[in-house]
């Protein structure tokens, strides 16, 4: 069942929604070479305590930390470490969540490493593309399948496969809520957009094949053929007018 969000409540995951972005403008000072992914996870703990909220991401369903930080091949999911040092032309997508209140704010950008070369740079503006296109269609009277396909349009289009096994999905007082949002076409529409729903969109763009793999931390999920993935997420909430995105300053 898609839960319809009130004006009160969409207010409510709008300041959920600020943390996230306010973070990942902060985050994005912190990405250097030298750094581990293990201070970023630490910076986001007190970041988001700090702002009388809670991450969302630790202990889900087991999750040891407060980030997913997923580097170059790693599509979703990567667990920080003091091991993990980032390097000069690296990506990393920063995965976040807060809870505020009681309701979740859920965004991800992938930021470069110092100077990346310009074919990984294309990855990321594809990616952030797709993201803006999908966003677009989150209007009232879509459906589903329009997010869905705008994302696989715009990615195959600058021939880049789409991450099929992970998808967007709806978002409230719980992190997953209905409807899953898979960013490739299914054939179906799916469900018509109305006011209040609100939406994580997120589209994964990989370099090479869309297929992936888990490894053996059973969290880290990369690409089967190694090569780059990048990775962003906005919660959108879909209204009367244009779709306002949630997480964004």
């Amino acid at each position: 069942m898609i839960l319809i969000k009130s004006q009160n409540e969409i207010a409510q995951m709008r300041q959920a929604g600020r943390i996230v972005a306010e973070f990942l403008e902060a985050i994005r000072e912190k990405i250097r070479p030298g750094i581990s992914t293990a201070e970023l996870d630490a910076f986001a703990y007190a970041f988001i305590t700090k702002r009388n909220a809670r991450p969302a991401f630790k202990g889900y369903r087991g999750f040891p930390a407060s980030l997913c930080t997923s580097i170059n091949s790693e599509v979703v999911h990567g667990i920080p470490s003091p091991k993990r040092i980032l390097k000069e032309g690296d990506i990393i997508s920063i995965d976040v969540g807060a809870i505020h209140n009681g309701f979740v704010g859920d965004g991800a950008w992938t930021f470069p490493v110092g100077r990346v070369s310009d074919e990984t740079q294309r990855l990321l503006d594809a990616t952030e593309g797709a993201l803006m296109a999908a966003i677009a269609q989150a209007r009232v009277g879509k459906y589903l399948e329009d997010i869905s396909g705008a994302v696989q349009d715009y990615a195959e289009a600058r021939g880049y496969a789409v991450v099929r096994e992970y998808v967007g999905h709806g978002v409230g007082r719980s992190m997953h809520e209905e409807p899953q949002i898979p960013n490739y076409r299914q054939g179906k529409r799916g469900p018509q957009l109305r006011p209040g729903m609100v939406l994580a969109i997120e589209p994964m763009v990989n370099q090479g094949v869309w297929q992936t793999r888990t490894l053996r931390d059973k969290w880290t999920v990369v690409t089967q053929d190694g090569k780059l993935s990048a990775h962003f997420e906005h919660t959108v909430a879909v209204t009367e007018g244009e779709p306002e995105i949630l997480t964004r300053l």
